[in-house]
């Protein structure tokens, strides 16, 4: 069963010797415990900013996506560069909070037309300023003059100045998938058996860093430094266990160009 707003909230308070809550009057909790309510979303948004790349975190975007290549798949066109991050998103407000931009891969596989032996390969990640230094003279040449013997089969991804975009560099010259990771903000806890994003194992995380606010909230400045330091050693065993910890180069067998 998962763990629920309340299940955190009354851990919390029993571990400080308080009054716990129900589901009566869990809205209308005063004092002591709404502090520890909002100390609960205050650290899970903290864990999000520690770590925003944590898989319970991974945002696909229904239809189009492979879970061999990324949760995003986004389809160029021909002689186009720049591409909306997330489809529909009206404002930073609203996009992926996190990209994992070394992981972009372009494909021929699932393009219509398109026949083996198809494009199968990693997109290094080419900062902006790079690519301004090195490549953005001759492809921009290029477009001025309306040609396309600039445009090919991109080999790099370029991130746009507002985050919002990336760019494919050389231009496409045709049809590609390009499929990546994208990861979205935690959602703010509200009603008393709403659940929490994190697995169930690691909510120790969540309850090490909200007892941090409460005994800082009381000046207990030698128990906030016990509970940081416990978050800190939860986060990481965390991390470790979500997060594949060997470098790219043992586990990444693509060929880049």
């Amino acid at each position: 069963m998962a763990t629920t707003y309340l299940d955190l909230t009354n851990e919390v308070l029993r571990e400080l010797n308080e009054v716990v809550l129900t589901s009566g009057n869990f809205d209308s909790a005063v004092g002591l415990q709404q502090f520890v309510k909002d100390s609960i979303n205050k650290s899970i948004f903290d864990i999000a900013n520690d770590e925003p790349q944590l898989p319970f975190l991974s945002q696909g975007v229904s239809g189009g996506t492979d879970p061999f290549y990324g949760n995003v798949t986004v389809a160029s066109v021909a002689g186009t560069r720049w591409y909306t991050l997330k489809a529909g998103s009206s404002s930073i407000a609203t996009d992926f909070s996190s990209i994992d931009w070394d992981d972009f891969y372009l494909t021929t596989i699932n393009v219509s037309g398109e026949t083996a032996p198809f494009v199968s390969k990693g997109l290094k990640f080419l900062s902006l300023d790079d690519w301004k230094r090195y490549y953005r003279d001759s492809q921009n040449a290029d477009d001025a003059l309306g040609s396309d013997a600039g445009h090919g089969e991109p080999t790099h991804v370029i991130k746009s100045p507002d985050h919002r975009k990336f760019g494919l560099s050389p231009i496409p010259d045709k049809v590609y998938n390009v499929h990546f990771y994208a990861f979205a903000k935690p959602t703010s806890l509200a009603a008393h058996g709403d659940s929490i994003v994190l697995p169930e194992q690691y909510s120790n995380v969540i309850t090490a860093k909200t007892r941090y606010y409460v005994h800082q909230f009381k000046e207990n400045i030698q128990q906030a430094a016990f509970a940081l330091d416990e978050y800190k050693k939860n986060m990481k065993t965390m991390k470790s266990n979500l997060i594949n910890p060997s470098p790219k180069y043992m586990t990444d067998d693509r060929t880049y160009f």
